[in-house]
């Protein structure tokens, strides 16, 4: 693995527990995971082994990377399996939603949201509305598989354009479609923030 020099150490996926209906969700999941690992970063999510959750995981685990899984203990049976939680790296029960959601925050530098349902939205607009009031810089990325997050992308917009995003600088999540530049993007805007250079073209921002 290759060890980067930037101050992204570990990265939170949210996603869904199940695995879609498009097989290039779990495609994704994958291929994320894979990228995570052979950038020298560790994995931080919800801690299920199904559906695109355990994809990711799995991605990262079969690259020789880490992974922390932060879990409530009255999921644990819902979306994963005792056994298969036994093969992550570092396993974290929480007493519920609040503190595993904080868990996740504390030991991430970025945050990159795949397809997935009302949780997911629920856990990346929470990020994305700490941005908005100051609370943290990090990076926010929507990986936008076969336009998946587009009516939420518009939905944004609409809610910008109708004056009800205030700081909006602060809320400016990257936008990517190919799974494969969501790491190396990251890393280049952190390198270009540093410079105080542009942006790379294959982001496209709200």
């Amino acid at each position: 693995m290759n060890e980067n020099n930037f101050p992204i150490r570990s990265v939170c996926v949210y996603c869904g527990s199940q695995p879609g209906r498009d097989p290039a969700y779990i495609a994704a999941g994958r291929a994320l995971g894979r990228s995570i690992a052979t950038h020298g970063m560790r994995l931080v999510y919800g801690g299920g082994t199904k559906g695109i959750m355990g994809a990711v995981a799995s991605g990262v685990l079969s690259n020789g990377g880490k992974v922390t899984g932060i879990i409530p203990d009255f999921l644990v049976d819902m979306e994963a399996t005792r056994h298969s939680l036994g093969q992550l790296d570092d396993l974290i029960i929480t007493p519920d939603m609040h503190a595993r959601k904080h868990a996740m925050f504390e030991r991430a530098d970025a945050f990159v949201t795949l397809p997935g349902g009302i949780g997911t939205l629920e856990e990346i607009v929470e990020i994305m509305t700490w941005a908005q009031l100051g609370r943290h810089e990090k990076p926010m990325v929507f990986v936008n598989v076969n336009g998946f997050w587009d009516p939420m992308l518009e939905l944004i917009r609409h809610m910008r354009d109708q004056g009800f995003i205030h700081t909006g600088h602060r809320v400016q999540p990257l936008v990517i479609a190919d799974v494969e530049e969501v790491v190396p993007t990251i890393l280049d805007r952190l390198e270009a923030a540093g410079r105080n250079a542009g942006s790379g073209e294959v982001i496209s921002k709200l």
